[in-house]
């Protein structure tokens, strides 16, 4: 991991004829500690975490598969992956 906390895919497990996945890939718990190498004492900062979901389906995936339609033929995406961010810590010298 970087300096910005780039990881790699942690893949997908939506099954797009069924709508299913599971949530069997990632990681159930994460734990670090970082320290910013650029850090100055002198200097107002912030600090925050994003995380990122698995893939789940997308209610567009649902309408497909009632509708008997090819998800890939909707125009819109079969998958979504949910966002998060923490509260900010802020720095104030």
């Amino acid at each position: 991991m970087g300096r910005f906390g780039r990881v790699k895919s942690v893949g997908n497990t939506v099954d797009l004829a069924t709508g299913r996945y599971t949530n069997s890939i990632g990681d159930a718990q994460l734990a670090t500690v970082w320290t910013d190498p650029d850090f100055d004492a002198s200097q107002r900062s912030f600090y925050y975490a994003r995380v990122i979901q698995i893939p789940t389906p997308r209610h567009t995936l649902y309408d497909a598969i009632a509708l008997g339609i090819d998800p890939g033929k909707t125009g819109h995406p079969a998958t979504i992956q949910e966002r998060a961010y923490t509260s900010p810590i802020w720095y104030t010298p």
